[in-house]
């Protein structure tokens, strides 16, 4: 399986959810799902709460954050 290009799912625009990422079409920010899937929340049950959203949205969330990571330099903050 390929990996879903973000780019044509998600949105970053100055104007939508505070110019976080979102799913494009939607005002679902890409944060939201991840934190989800985090959770412990399915993909099926982020669908359930969000029927806007399909499988390849929440790829896409995913794909969006595997490059952020790759792109940001992470460092724990002190306790």
């Amino acid at each position: 399986m390929s990996r879903v290009r973000w780019q044509d799912r998600v949105v970053l625009a100055p104007d939508l959810h505070h110019g976080d990422p979102c799913i494009k079409g939607t005002r679902v920010p890409v944060a939201m799902i991840l934190g989800s899937l985090a959770d412990g929340t399915t993909p099926a049950e982020i669908i359930e709460a969000y029927p806007q959203l399909t499988a390849i949205d929440i790829q896409a969330a995913l794909a969006y954050a595997a490059d952020s990571v790759h792109q940001e330099v992470l460092a724990p903050l002190p306790a």
